[in-house]
This record gives C-alpha cells, sequence and structure tokens, in this order.
C-alpha cells in the first residue's frame, strides 16, 4: 500500500505542473471568510477534485480550491476551504494538505476560522489569535505507523502557536485600531453545536472559543516543525448560558464575512512581515 510519503509526493507533482508558484505561507480560509482570495493577485486555481490524494470539500461556504498567488508580494498558497473530521473524512485525509503545503516549501502557516464564544468578554464579530488549545476531538492525525521523513512520532506541543508571529498580529491590530484578543480554542468534532451544559464545561475547563476545525491542522503542522498562527472570528456568544441563542450557518457566515475585513489586515500584515 502506498505510503503517506508518497502520496504527498504525488500531489507535489502534479501541483508542480500547474503552477510555478513556489510558495512560503500557507493560508487556510474558514467558514465564512474565503475573500481573503480576492485580495491576492492570483496566478493559478487548482480545484481539489483534480489533486491527487485530495479529499473534496462539502461545507457551504467553502470554495473547495487551491490557490496559488502572491499577497502583500509574497508567494503564497491558500485553501479555499478545508476538511472536517465530521464530513466522514480520515483524520489523515483532513490533514493532508497541511502536509502538502508544507513539502511545497511554505515556512509559516496562518490558519483561519469561525468559533463560539466561551469567553463572557467576548462579543460576536471580534477576532482572537489563539495562544493554546484544548483537543476534544475522537481521533488524532498522528495515530498510525509514523514516517520519521515527515516528522518525529512523539512530537512536544509546548511551543505550538508561534509566539512571534502572535506579537506582530497583536501590534499590527493595536497600530490599526482592531481589538484583537488572544485566548484558548477547544476543538470538538461535530458538526452539531454544543448544549448548554458543554458550553459551560468547557468555560470552565479554560476554553475561550470552541470549534469544529483546526486543532488537526495544528498538531500536524507541529508534527512538521511548521511555525503556525490561527486567528478566529466569534460567530455567536455561547457564554454566559442565558445569553444564548438558537444559531444558523447562514448568521456564522454573515459574522464571519463582516469581520474579515479585519482579518484581512492583520493576515496580510503578517505575511508582510514574515518575508
Amino acid at each position: 500500500m502506498e505510503g503517506l510519503f508518497d502520496r504527498i509526493q504525488e500531489s507535489i507533482a502534479y501541483i508542480n505542473k500547474q503552477t510555478t508558484v513556489k510558495p512560503i505561507f500557507g493560508i487556510v480560509l474558514g467558514t465564512g471568510l474565503g475573500n481573503l482570495v480576492n485580495e491576492m493577485e492570483v496566478t493559478t486555481r487548482i480545484p481539489y477534485e483534480n489533486i491527487p490524494n485530495f479529499p473534496t470539500s462539502t461545507v457551504e461556504s467553502h470554495a473547495g480550491e487551491l490557490v496559488f498567488g502572491t499577497l502583500a508580494t509574497q508567494p503564497i498558497v491558500a485553501m479555499s476551504g478545508r476538511f472536517h473530521f465530521y464530513e466522514g473524512y480520515t483524520m489523515q485525509q483532513v490533514t493532508f494538505p497541511i502536509r502538502v503545503m508544507k513539502f511545497l516549501g511554505i515556512k509559516r502557516l496562518v490558519l483561519s476560522n469561525a468559533s463560539g464564544g466561551l469567553n463572557p468578554n467576548y462579543n460576536a464579530g471580534d477576532l482572537v489569535a489563539v495562544r493554546d488549545h484544548i483537543n476534544l476531538q475522537p481521533e488524532n492525525p498522528l495515530r498510525g505507523v509514523n514516517d520519521e521523513r515527515i516528522g518525529p512520532r512523539f512530537p512536544d506541543m509546548l511551543h505550538t502557536y508561534d509566539k512571534e508571529i502572535l506579537a506582530a498580529a497583536l501590534t499590527l491590530a493595536k497600530a490599526n485600531n482592531i481589538k484583537l484578543h488572544t485566548g484558548v480554542y477547544v476543538s470538538l468534532q461535530g458538526p452539531n453545536l454544543e448544549t448548554p451544559a458543554e458550553y459551560r464545561y468547557m468555560n470552565i475547563i479554560g476554553g475561550d472559543i470552541v470549534g469544529m476545525s483546526t486543532v488537526p491542522e495544528v498538531i500536524v503542522a507541529r508534527h512538521m516543525d511548521l511555525p503556525v498562527f490561527v486567528i478566529s472570528v466569534v460567530s455567536n456568544q455561547c457564554f454566559p448560558i442565558d445569553q444564548i441563542t438558537e444559531t444558523t450557518v447562514a448568521e456564522v457566515i454573515k459574522v464571519a464575512q463582516n469581520a474579515e475585513p479585519k482579518m484581512t489586515t492583520i493576515v496580510k500584515g503578517i505575511v508582510e512581515k514574515f518575508t
């Protein structure tokens, strides 16, 4: 059976036939945040379905393509839409594109998402730079045979979130009068939203925001020693309990899209700084 390393090489061989861009930054655009692509000078778009070994995104608002070009004059590759465990994919499939981007040559990874606010001081539309996470997903993308050409058997998670990029993001936010919290992201399987009791539990254990993605990607990036920055849009308030209202996908997308210009300012600034 073809191993992970070989599948990565097969995907890269196909991609390199489609584009000459050699990206130094990888960006993953989450729910409602796909318009960052409009800030790019795009040279190539590759539908996921055309790339060997890639799954196909099934989530509303996720375009489902790998986009190559420049942002703030820097060569980048952007995932316009990501994969989730709740779609029925394995964790290895969910995180496979992160491995491909690493082997394409990126030096840093920026992940974005929309999340529920567990911190009572967060409001819908606020931005949160993730400084740590709590993983409550039922599966781990590193489970199984490990290939030392890709990463170590037991990666240490102490310095998972890059402090230098985080500090730069906070400076950029302040300079542009953008409120940017730092917080702990709790990752669950989904696709259902959480119960009031679950929101209370996650608040008690130290969570500031909650979502259904990102952490598997972060684990794989850490496995490959790839510096990571995660920025999240609080799409709905989940705490205190008496302030919870029913939430729809349309509402989540709308809030994320409204906050998108602020996120774009920060992400572009980061790309400009770390050349």
